[in-house]
């Protein structure tokens, strides 16, 4: 089933449109004499999502040639282009409004009943996830490459900062948060930290990463190890104290409501050793927030970050932006996190480059 739109609808669908779209791309649009859009509903080969954001093609007629120039799915995490009228506001995955994210917040988790729901949908969205790395990573598995090795120059860095000759010699430990499968595990904190422990609520995802991080499926030193394997949500967490010199958090805090992510960095940085980071690698929305309604998520601006890493009493050490991604998908942001005030210590040369290729 589809269904198309043109006329004020069809503006306030080239409005979010125009926010993904590449300058050169955008400049073909608005030189169209006629733009309309169709939805469809329909899941394609490759979609491993129980549920599935509509797929939306974007037409314009050019010279009085209709031609496709473009397609994506709008609505959920991969729209990257929600426009708020003021910083604090946002929208949801059905393009409602909110004034701001109070306002969201009580709608969502108001009480402990409506919080409940919330946390258990989230989880339940992703227990109808296929345990791949397509399946992980919405469908985008392609994305892999460009994601570990942005993420293992930002590490090399801090390391190399942060550490006496980059913590050779030390016996260094990561906890992987919202681990999934183990793909980031697997790919790059086991080649540099000789213990990875896991935290992962879908037990599935879990049950893969097993597999996956089993002595017989790893290129590492025997001396690298996945530790442990915690089947809990981030919100019911705590960390053994003093135990990590770095925590690594991608593509989860979103399902935390802003009182249990606070609570959650203010427990877990018990668990840092000293000198030890945060890392965490999250969508970006441009401005305010965008709720996704259908798997009970938020992707946050950065100014909304930076005010719930003050809360927490957290540090930005250093940052960086994703690159090589696909136009349509949230900008990306890596945030290195840190109980002190920035101070770098130890060599800041550049790692030995010496290390296994990524782990496919």
């Amino acid at each position: 089933m589809s269904s198309s739109w043109t006329g004020s609808t069809a503006g306030h669908l080239f409005t979010v449109f125009s926010q993904m779209l590449s300058p050169n791309l955008l400049q073909s649009f608005t030189t169209a004499s006629h733009v309309c859009f169709a939805r469809q509903n329909s899941i394609g080969v490759g979609d491993f999502h129980r549920r599935q954001s509509p797929l939306w093609f974007c037409y314009a007629t050019i010279g009085g040639k209709q031609k496709l120039k473009y397609c994506c799915r709008v609505g959920l995490r991969r729209v990257c282009g929600a426009v708020s009228k003021m910083q604090s506001s946002g929208l949801d995955s059905d393009g409602r409004e909110f004034k701001n994210a109070e306002e969201m917040w009580k709608e969502e988790v108001g009480d402990q009943n409506k919080k409940s729901e919330w946390y258990q949908k989230g989880v339940s969205y992703w227990q109808g996830v296929e345990a791949s790395v397509d399946g992980v990573l919405g469908g985008y598995g392609h994305v892999n490459d460009a994601d570990i090795n942005e993420s293992e120059s930002f590490l090399n860095s801090l390391l190399a900062e942060r550490f006496p000759d980059a913590g050779r010699g030390q016996h260094l430990i990561a906890l992987d948060c919202g681990s999934g499968i183990g793909r980031v595990t697997k790919n790059l904190l086991i080649r540099y930290f000789h213990e990875v422990d896991l935290l992962e609520p879908v037990s599935h995802f879990l049950d893969a990463a097993r597999v996956n991080l089993s002595p017989e499926n790893l290129i590492v030193s025997d001396s690298h190890k996945a530790a442990n394997f915690y089947c809990l949500p981030l919100q019911d967490f705590t960390p053994e104290s003093k135990r990590y010199d770095c925590i690594w958090i991608q593509w989860c805090i979103g399902h935390l409501a802003d009182d249990d992510l606070v609570a959650f960095f203010k427990r877990a940085k018990n668990g840092l050793k000293p000198g030890g980071f945060f890392v965490l690698k999250e969508n970006i929305a441009r401005t305010g927030f965008v709720l996704d309604k259908e798997d009970k998520s938020v992707t946050r601006s950065d100014s909304y970050f930076k005010e719930l890493f003050n809360q927490s009493g957290l540090h930005i050490y250093k940052m960086k932006s994703q690159k090589n991604f696909p136009d349509e998908l949230f900008a990306v942001k890596l945030y290195a996190l840190t109980t002190e005030l920035p101070r770098r210590v130890g060599s800041r040369a550049k790692r030995s480059t010496n290390r296994p290729g990524i782990i496919q």
